[in-house]
C-alpha cells in the first residue's frame, strides 16, 4: 500500500490525535468505521471497503491493496473487520502514533517496575 494518499492518511491521524485528544480520536476512528463498513451487516467487507474507500480519501488504491489492507486487519481470520480491527489497523498504518504509543507503554511499565520494586 504504498499510495499517496494512504500516506497523507497516515501523516494526520498523529495529529488528529494531537488536535482531538485520545477520545476524541477514538470517536473519529468509529466515525470512518461507520463510513466504509457494510450497513446491513456491520462490518467492513470487501465490496464495502471498495465502494466507499473515496469517502476518505482512498480511491487511488487498487483492489489488491484494499485486499491486503483487509487481510492485515483481519486479527480473527473471519474475512471483515470489524470496528475493533478497522481501529487497530489505523493505528499499526501510523508509525508515528505506534511510537508514540509504544513510549507511554514503556514508561508506564517502567513506573509499575519501580512501585512494585518499592513494596
Amino acid at each position: 500500500m504504498a499510495g499517496t494518499k494512504t500516506n497523507d492518511f497516515q501523516d494526520m491521524l498523529p495529529m488528529m490525535a494531537n488536535k482531538l485528544g485520545g477520545d476524541g480520536l477514538i470517536r473519529e476512528l468509529c466515525n470512518g468505521f461507520r463510513l466504509l463498513m457494510d450497513k446491513e451487516r456491520g462490518v467492513i467487507t470487501f465490496e464495502s471497503l471498495k465502494k466507499n474507500s473515496a469517502l476518505l480519501g482512498l480511491q487511488n488504491l487498487r483492489d489488491d491493496e484494499l485486499m491486503s489492507m483487509l487481510i492485515e486487519g483481519d486479527l480473527n481470520g473471519d474475512g471483515h473487520l470489524d470496528q475493533m480491527e478497522f481501529c487497530v489497523l489505523m493505528f499499526r498504518l501510523s508509525p508515528e502514533l505506534m511510537e508514540e504509543s509504544e513510549d507511554l507503554l514503556e514508561i508506564a511499565l517502567q513506573h509499575e517496575f519501580k512501585a512494585n520494586s518499592a513494596r
